[in-house]
């Protein structure tokens, strides 16, 4: 028996990803320097995008058709923008190898796998890589992205337990640490925890400049605003597509953080210094405790 059939390791002949951006290109990486796949196809829409990630060798061959692309692949990964992963998971269903693996790396869960059990695809399993920065694009991947970070998988009953296994292996291996949600409440945790943080930072940075257009922001050196507003440099299409996609968990943590908003708004408009003192106090507890 050779040494590959030996291992009990996943180990897969080609990989295709789909969509080679920073999570794509970087987890294309780790395939390569780990041994997990010998052979990776990229697709992509941008051809100037894919040239990049064959100088750079995170691909080894690169197609701008997903159906193309997944021809003979064992392992599928789904790395488009979300709102994308849906309509390209219909498209290269038909021409997927028997037996293929399908996962994704998208930030919204339930719409994704209600979709892929609706046409009865047992051997896909929703992901979320709790890992990556405001910067996108074949050029900004890197190995050793998932290394010590967090990785969600999102299984159901209807998931194939092996399917579970291998994608969970994939991601140890390459050295995340991995744990299940169910898909809603994925969605409604990351809705508090990341999406809203988002949409805060790109609320913040309109308000201050609503008031202040000119240069008098950039003379200060806008310490703290530079700090809570560098989320909101990350491509709009990306928020654009996540808040739309989850909607209404995104709704439910507004509500919530509006509530909270108004309290300091109602203690500062009333000159109450203790519940000032107090409100703060409580969210450095909180945040302490993170």
């Amino acid at each position: 028996m050779n040494s590959k059939a030996a291992r009990k390791d996943p180990h897969f002949q080609r990989v295709t990803i789909i969509g080679v951006g920073l999570i794509g290109g970087s987890l294309a990486l780790d395939l390569k320097e780990k041994g997990i796949a010998e052979e990776i196809v990229g697709v992509g829409r941008s051809r100037e995008n894919l040239d990049l990630a064959l100088s750079r060798r995170i691909v080894d061959r690169a197609v701008s058709d997903p159906v193309e692309g997944v021809k003979d692949a064992e392992l599928v990964v789904l790395a488009t923008p979300v709102r994308a992963i849906i309509p390209t998971a219909r498209k290269i269903l038909p021409a997927l190898k028997p037996g293929a693996y399908l996962t994704d790396v998208g930030s919204v869960k339930a719409p994704i796998v209600k979709e892929m059990e609706k046409a009865g695809v047992i051997y896909f399993v929703g992901g979320h890589p709790l890992a990556g920065s405001e910067k996108g694009g074949a050029g900004s991947a890197r190995s050793g992205l998932f290394a010590g970070n967090r990785v969600i998988l999102t299984p159901t009953k209807k998931t194939d337990s092996r399917a579970i296994r291998v994608v969970q292996e994939v991601w140890e291996m390459i050295g995340a640490q991995v744990f299940n949600l169910d898909p809603k409440e994925h969605d409604q945790i990351l809705a508090a925890v990341s999406h809203l943080p988002h949409a805060v930072s790109a609320s913040l940075v309109q308000a201050v400049f609503r008031l202040f257009p000119g240069e008098e922001i950039r003379r200060t050196g806008a310490g703290s605003l530079r700090d809570l507003s560098r989320v909101s440099a990350s491509p709009p299409e990306l928020w654009r597509d996540i808040l739309s996609l989850n909607r209404e968990p995104m709704l439910a943590i507004l509500a919530e953080f509006r509530e909270c908003f108004t309290e300091l708004e109602t203690y500062i408009k009333e000159d109450k210094p203790e519940e000032i003192f107090e409100f703060f106090s409580q969210a450095k507890r909180y945040r302490d405790a993170l």
